[in-house]
C-alpha cells in the first residue's frame, strides 16, 4: 500500500521534531498527509534544517524535553496519537564524553518517558524508536551486525542507546504483549547525511563550514568507515515499518537494521573527497588528535532483515546520498529556499519506488 494512503489522515507525534532527522521525517509525514504534531528542546543550531523550513508553521509544535514525563504525557494527551515516532536524543559521541549524565538521562530516561506514556495512552497503534548501529557491542568485525547480535557499549552514548534498547524491550515484553492492537519496534540505522546537519563533529556538516568559508576539510579519523547513507533511506525504512505494524502489529515488533549495502561503504576520507569533488573547491588535509575520546573505526550493518521481511531496501548508493546532500547545500547556499529543495528531494525518492 502506498504510504500516502498509509498515513493520510493519521495522528502522529514526533519527539525530536526539531533535529536533523526529525525536521524530515515531520516535513516528509506533512507531505504525506499526515497530522503531524512533535515535541522536542528548542533547535540546537543557528539556521536550522527545522527554522529553515518554517515548521512551526505548518505542523503542531510543542517545546519540551523528554525528561519531563509529565509534559510529554500532556502532549500525548492532547495529540491521542495513533503512530508515535521517538528520535529525540543526545546524539553525538565526543558529547557523551563531555556530558554522561545527560547523554544517560536522555537516551535511556528519555526513552523510558516514552514507553511509559505509551503505556498509559490507548489510541497509538505503533511505536517506532529510533536507536542507532552503535547500540551493537563492536567487535570490529568486517560483516554487518544483525538485529540478534550481542548490545552494549564502550563509550557513553553507544552504552545509552544500548540501555535504551534493552529498557524498549523490557516494556514490550512486560506490558505490550497484552495489547494486541499495539506493535512496538526499534531500529538501528548507521550514520545518515543529508541536507540542513549543522551538528558539530560530523563529517558532511563539518565539510560544508569549511567548503563555504573557503577552509581546508580537517580530519580525524580518515580511514575509519561508516555505513553512510541518505537521511531519506532510514527515514522511508521507519515509515514502512510503521505501516507494517499498523497491519500486522506482533508480526513486526522487534528490532530492525536500515543501512547501505556492505560492498559499497566509504571512509572518512572517500567521503571528503568526493564532497570537495561535487563543491568544485577546497582540499582535504589530515589532522589525528592524539588525545581524541575513542571511537571505533569499524562498523557495518546487515540489513538482509528488512529486505526479507518488510520489503525494504536503500535507493540510494552512499555516493548518491554525498550527491544529493551537496546539491542541497550549492541550492540553498545559492538562494532557494530549504523547503523547495528538501521537498523535492522528498519527490524525487519516493518516484525511485520501492
Amino acid at each position: 500500500m502506498p504510504l500516502t494512503e498509509v498515513f493520510a489522515g493519521k495522528r502522529v507525534l514526533v519527539t525530536g521534531h526539531t533535529g536533523f532527522k526529525g525536521s524530515w521525517l515531520a516535513l516528509w509525514l506533512k507531505e504525506l498527509g499526515a497530522d503531524v504534531s512533535g515535541i522536542a528542546l528548542a533547535p540546537e543550531y543557528e539556521g536550522s534544517h527545522f527554522e529553515l523550513l518554517g515548521l512551526d508553521r505548518e505542523i503542531r509544535h510543542t517545546i519540551g524535553d523528554i525528561r519531563d514525563l509529565d509534559a510529554l504525557a500532556r502532549a500525548a494527551q492532547d495529540v491521542q496519537p495513533d503512530i508515535v515516532f521517538h528520535l529525540a536524543a543526545q546524539a553525538l559521541v565526543r558529547r557523551s564524553y563531555d556530558d554522561p549524565k545527560t547523554t544517560f538521562d536522555t537516551n535511556v530516561g528519555g526513552s523510558v518517558s516514552v514507553l511509559e506514556v505509551v503505556r498509559h495512552c490507548d489510541s497509538v497503534q505503533a511505536l517506532v524508536i529510533i536507536t542507532s548501529d552503535k547500540a551493537y557491542l563492536n567487535k570490529e568485525w568486517p560483516w554487518g551486525y544483525r538485529e540478534n547480535d550481542e548490545l552494549g557499549g564502550h563509550d557513553p552514548y553507544s552504552a545509552s542507546k544500548a540501555g535504551a534498547e534493552m529498557a524498549c524491550m523490557a516494556y514490550r515484553h512486560a506490558f505490550f504483549e497484552r495489547r494486541h492492537e499495539l506493535g512496538v519496534a526499534t531500529t538501528r540505522a548507521g550514520n545518515v547525511i543529508g541536507g540542513g546537519d549543522w551538528a558539530d563533529d560530523r563529517i558532511i556538516p563539518d565539510c560544508m563550514r569549511a567548503l563555504r568559508d573557503g577552509r581546508p576539510i580537517k580530519l580525524r579519523h580518515p580511514i575509519a568507515t561508516r555505513p553512510w547513507q541518505h537521511v531519506l533511506d532510514p527515514l522511508n525504512g521507519y515509515l514502512q515499518l510503521a505501516a507494517a505494524l499498523l497491519r500486522e502489529p506482533k508480526r513486526y515488533s522487534g528490532s530492525w537494521n536500515f543501512g547501505p549495502e556492505l560492498e559499497k561503504s566509504l571512509n572518512v576520507r572517500e567521503v571528503a573527497e568526493h564532497a570537495v569533488s561535487l563543491w568544485g573547491s577546497g582540499h582535504v588535509e589530515e589532522s589525528p588528535e592524539t588525545d581524541a575520546p575513542f571511537e571505533h573505526r569499524l562498523l557495518q550493518l546487515s540489513i538482509d532483515k528488512a529486505k526479507l521481511d518488510l520489503g525494504w531496501r536503500p535507493r540510494w548508493s552512499s555516493v548518491a546520498a554525498i550527491e544529493q546532500t551537496v546539491d542541497w547545500y550549492r541550492r540553498v547556499n545559492a538562494g532557494e529556499t530549504a523547503a523547495t529543495v528538501s521537498v523535492s528531494q522528498i519527490q524525487a525518492f519516493m518516484a525511485l519506488g520501492a
